[in-house]
């Protein structure tokens, strides 16, 4: 029998310790920070279970398992996420792409489909693009979609600006500057953008502190806080993407688990309409997506 510092010893020691933690998936935790250290794929770790590992390589392991014991995002550790099938660069400063947010970027492209486009042109704002996982995701998905991504933070821009280039759609996604929806001033695009879409802070103030340690104390505190109700920014985008929306454009939302009524409320008493509640796969309210009646 094999023993020392192989690769299923090594992975059952890195289990061990990561199941005394408070996370999720331990096991996958595992796998995910052994492949990042090999730089080899998870088949690898079973195709090769006896080989033998280099202290040095197991002293770095260990080091990264202590971090992720503690809460340490997996995400920032390995500096990518997997969104809508494409990889994302992140690191601390900006919020992780959650699976649950696939479903608002797959609401948008059913209702362009549904729309029976064909390839012109879309014009689709981000809000608070983040690491431009939205709106990456969308004009990967949407040919002929043109995205404005907006985001208060530099590193967020930065980091998305990163991930644009990865992906290789440069010619198709414009990243600016500044809060909400302010910076499309200059552009002039006032009754002709087809979507906007935002993922905005919706934690309730005092909720944060509530939440898992790897989301309260590492992700950044801006890109959570929606206020004392959590409902802060839908209140302010909502008004003024009257504004820039075409006639029976669309409004889509990421929203937390009890806001859907509250939302779309907001979005009836503005002039939207045809506002649908979409669940997440737990029955969790997750988006609310409608669209502008505009008068005559």
């Amino acid at each position: 029998m094999v023993e020392g510092n192989t690769v299923a010893n090594t992975l059952k020691k890195i289990l061990d310790e990561l199941e005394e933690g408070d996370l999720n998936n331990p096991f996958l935790d595992a796998q995910l920070l052994m492949t990042y250290v090999l730089n080899v794929d998870k088949t690898y770790l079973f195709v090769h279970r006896d080989q033998i590992l280099e202290q040095e390589t197991v002293d770095k392991l260990m080091d990264l398992v202590k971090k992720r014991k503690k809460g340490y995002p997996l995400q920032y550790i390995i500096g990518k996420q997997e969104f809508m099938g494409l990889d994302f660069y992140v690191e601390p400063g900006v919020l992780v792409p959650r699976p649950d947010t696939e479903i608002l970027v797959e609401s948008i492209i059913d209702r362009v489909k549904a729309m029976g486009h064909t390839g012109n042109k879309i014009n689709i704002v981000d809000i608070g693009t983040g690491s431009g996982a939205i709106a990456l995701s969308l004009a990967y998905y949407i040919k002929g979609a043109y995205i404005y991504a907006i985001d208060i933070s530099d590193k967020a821009l930065n980091i998305a600006n990163k991930n644009c280039k990865d992906i290789g759609l440069e010619d198709r996604v414009v990243f600016l500057k500044g809060n909400l929806i302010n910076p499309l001033e200059k552009f002039h695009l006032d009754d002709r953008i087809n979507i906007i879409v935002s993922n905005p802070p919706y934690i309730k103030s005092n909720e944060i502190a509530q939440l898992q340690t790897e989301v309260s104390t590492y992700e950044p505190k801006l890109a959570l806080d929606g206020g004392d109700d959590g409902l802060d920014y839908y209140r302010e985008i909502i008004p003024i993407a009257k504004r820039y929306l075409i006639n029976r454009g669309i409004l889509a939302f990421e929203i937390g688990y009890d806001q859907g009524d509250s939302v779309s409320e907001l979005m009836k008493s503005e002039g939207y309409v045809e506002i649908d509640i979409i669940k997440d796969l737990a029955g969790m309210d997750r988006v609310v997506i409608g669209k502008i009646q505009k008068e005559n």
